[in-house]
C-alpha cells in the first residue's frame, strides 16, 4: 500500500498510513512501447535515516529527496545481510546468499579461491540474454581475478573496484595495492572516487542511450564507506598512506559527523549529475531508477528510529532506504510499507524486461511491481543469519524473532522499532512459531563454514560497544 508523504522524521516510520490504492502496475507497464532501461544505484553502508527524506536532521540530500518526491519511498526495505558481500550475492542471484559459499563470507576478505561462480545465472546475465546492454560501475566485491570477474557474470562492461573498500584518493586497498579497473585492465585516475564513478556513469548513459537496445546499469558507489574522507580531504588520504599500516584504512582514529555529512552530500550531488544525464540523453521517461544501500549504517550513520548497525541483525543493521522512480508506474510523492528485500530486485527487473528467473535457479525474492504501483504484497517471512555472535532473525508481519549469542527475543518492530520490549514470554506461541520457521528455513541453506570470515565491532574498536568481545 502507498501513501503520500512529507519529509519529516515522524513520517519515516511509514506504519500503516497507506490510504491510496492505484491500479495494478503490470497493466500500466504493458502500455509501454519500449522495455525500460534500469538504473540501480547502491550506496555503501548508508544508514536508514542518512537521507533528509528519511529523517536526517543535520544535513540535507536535495537530489535524493527530489527523487523520492518524484516516485515512491519504501519504509520497510531490508538488505539481504548486515554486511556487503553477502547482500551483493543476494542481489545479483535473486536468492538467499546462504545457498552459495561466497554468500557465507561476511564479507569476502581473505579467501581468493572463493567468489561468485561464473556459471550461476545472475541479474545482469539474464538481462543480457533478454537483449539488454549491461554494465557495472563501482564496487564488485564478489571475487578476484582470474576466476571471478563481473565480466564473467553477465556484465558486458565494468569500471570500478574489485575489493571491499579503497581510499577515495589513492584508490588503494588496505594493503596499499591499487584497485581501479577498466574491465580486466588496471587503470590510474586522479580524483575523488565518488566523482570518478559518476563521471563514468554519465559517459555510459550517453553511449548506451544512443543505441537501440535497452540497458541495465549497476552503479555501486563506495560512499559513505570508510575511510572517512570527504571531497576536500586529500591530506587525510596522504596521512593514512604514510602510516604503511594495513589496518589504517579502517580509520578508527578518524572521521567526524561533519566529514560524514560531506561524503553523503557529495554522493547526493553526483547522483544528481547521473540523473541529469538521463534527461540530457532523453532516457528519463524510459528508465526505472532505484536507489538503496547494501546494508545498515556504520559508525557515523543515523539509523533512527532503529538500534543496531552494520554487522548486526537489529533493524539498524538491516533496514535501508529504498527509493524508486518508474514513470507510468510509481506515483509521485508516495510511500509504501511493503516489506521488500535486496533479492526482490532480480524478479522485479526481469519482469519489467519481459523475462524471468532461470528455472534451475528459482528466485527466493518476489516481483515487487504491485507495491510500486500502489498495491500490496502477500505476507511472507524474511530470514537472516549472521555468523558473528550466532545471530538469527526472521520477520513475518510486524513480529520479529531475533537471537544474538544465547539471547532470544520477540519484537513488534512496527510498534517498537527500537527493539526494546521483549515479548517472548507474553506471546509464547508467536515466539515458538517464528523460531521454528527459522529452523525449518535454515535446514534448506548451506551450513555455516568454520573457515568463513565474519566481521563484528568490538570493545577495543568502538566505545559504544563496551563489553562486546570477539567470540
Amino acid at each position: 500500500m502507498i501513501s503520500s508523504f512529507n519529509l519529516t522524521r515522524r513520517a519515516t516510520l511509514g506504519g500503516a498510513a497507506a490510504t491510496m490504492v492505484l491500479g495494478a502496475a503490470p497493466a500500466i507497464a504493458s502500455k509501454r512501447a519500449r522495455r525500460p532501461n534500469i538504473l540501480y544505484i547502491m550506496a555503501d553502508d548508508l544508514g536508514y535515516a542518512d537521507l533528509s527524506c528519511y529523517g536526517r536532521r543535520d544535513f540535507e540530500t536535495p537530489v535524493l529527496d527530489k527523487l523520492a518526491a518524484q516516485g515512491l519511498r519504501f519504509t520497510n526495505a531490508y538488505a539481504n545481510s548486515a554486511v556487503c558481500t553477502a547482500t551483493r550475492v543476494g542481489l545479483i542471484t535473486g536468492r538467499y546468499q546462504y545457498r552459495l559459499p561466497v554468500g557465507l563470507e561476511e564479507p569476502l576478505a581473505f579467501r581468493p579461491n572463493i567468489g561468485l561462480p561464473p556459471s550461476h545465472p545472475t541479474l545482469p546475465s539474464l538481462l543480457a540474454k533478454a537483449g539488454y546492454r549491461t554494465s557495472l560501475i563501482g564496487k564488485w566485491h564478489l571475487g578476484s581475478l582470474p576466476d571471478f570477474d563481473p565480466l564473467k557474470s553477465g556484465y558486458q562492461t565494468f569500471w570500478g573496484i574489485r575489493s571491499g573498500g579503497v581510499d577515495y584518493y589513492t584508490h588503494a586497498t588496505s594493503n596499499g595495492q591499487p584497485d581501479l579497473w577498466d574491465g580486466p585492465t588496471p587503470v590510474e585516475r586522479a580524483g575523488y572516487l565518488t566523482d570518478l564513478l559518476a563521471d563514468r556513469a554519465v559517459s555510459e548513459i550517453r553511449e548506451a542511450s544512443s543505441g537501440e537496445a535497452p540497458w541495465f546499469m549497476s552503479l555501486h558507489f563506495t560512499a559513505p564507506h570508510w575511510p572517512w574522507e570527504g571531497p576536500d580531504d586529500a591530506s587525510e588520504s596522504a596521512r593514512i598512506a604514510k602510516l604503511k599500516d594495513p589496518s589504517a584504512l579502517f580509520h578508527f582514529d578518524g572521521g567526524s559527523a561533519a566529514i560524514y555529512a560531506a561524503m553523503v552530500r557529495r554522493l547526493d550531488y553526483q547522483i544528481g549529475r547521473v540523473l541529469e544525464a538521463l534527461k540530457a540523453n532523453r532516457a528519463e521517461q524510459d528508465t526505472i531508477v532505484v536507489f538503496t544501500s547494501d546494508n545498515g549504517g556504520e559508525r557515523f550513520s543515523d539509523t533512527w528510529p532503529f538500534s543496531g548497525r552494520k554487522t548486526e541483525l537489529l533493524e539498524g543493521g538491516l533496514r535501508i532506504p529504498a527509493i524508486v522512480r518508474w514513470p507510468g508506474v510509481t506515483r509521485a510523492g508516495t510511500t509504501s510499507d511493503a516489506q521488500i528485500i535486496s533479492m526482490d530486485w532480480l524478479p522485479t527487473f526481469l519482469a519489467a524486461a519481459g523475462s524471468a528467473p532461470d528455472p534451475g535457479h528459482p528466485s527466493d525474492g518476489v516481483d515487487v511491481t504491485p507495491a510500486l504501483g500502489g498495491g500490496s504484497l502477500a505476507e511472507r517471512a524474511l530470514f537472516w543469519r549472521y555468523k558473528n555472535r550466532a545471530q538469527r532473525a526472521v520477520r513475518r508481519g510486524n513480529l520479529k524473532y531475533l537471537r544474538i549469542a544465547e539471547n532470544e527475543f520477540l519484537f513488534d518492530v512496527a510498534a517498537d522499532p527500537l527493539e526494546r520490549a521483549n515479548l517472548k514470554d507474553r506471546q509464547p506461541e508467536d515466539f515458538a512459531a517464528l523460531k521454528a520457521a527459522w529452523e525449518k528455513w535454515n535446514a534448506t541453506m548451506l551450513p555455516l563454514d568454520p573457515q568463513s570470515y565474519t566481521h563484528g565491532f568490538h570493545a577495543d574498536e568502538l566505545a559504544d560497544r563496551f563489553g562486546v568481545q570477539p567470540d
